[in-house]
């Protein structure tokens, strides 16, 4: 049975938007509020890219440069679920895209302690 879900993804022209979504099944027993929370990617050929995280409360968020100004990491207690709005794509964003616990400092992710998913795949094309 699906614990954690990831979905959003697609196929995108350059400078087009997607919404990632991360959510958890209610057997899962997993309460995202209770975590430090984060996106990663990975795309074909390379190694796993640390994305964005966000603090328990949504207090602080943290970005890697590359997609500073273009992707915003939210998240829902209510709902249990993360979010990552992702504007204007770029064809270097084309990537598998998975949600994670994290431990996220305001200079990034300090550790990834559980990858969720089975990810959702970001495809940009120019």
């Amino acid at each position: 049975q699906v614990q954690v879900e990831e979905s959003g993804g697609g196929l995108v022209q350059a400078g087009g938007s997607l919404r990632l979504s991360c959510t958890a099944s209610a057997t899962s027993g997993l309460a995202f509020g209770d975590y430090m929370m984060g996106w990663v990617r990975q795309a074909p050929g390379k190694e796993r890219e640390d994305v964005s995280c966000i603090s328990w409360r949504g207090d602080f968020t943290w970005y890697t440069d590359s997609v500073k100004g273009r992707f915003a990491i939210s998240r829902d207690g209510v709902k249990n679920a993360l979010y990552l709005q992702m504007n204007n794509l770029e064809p270097g964003d084309t990537a598998m895209y998975y949600c994670a616990k994290v431990v996220c400092a305001a200079w990034g992710i300090t550790a990834t302690l559980e990858q969720w998913g089975q990810g959702t795949l970001v495809n940009v094309s120019s």
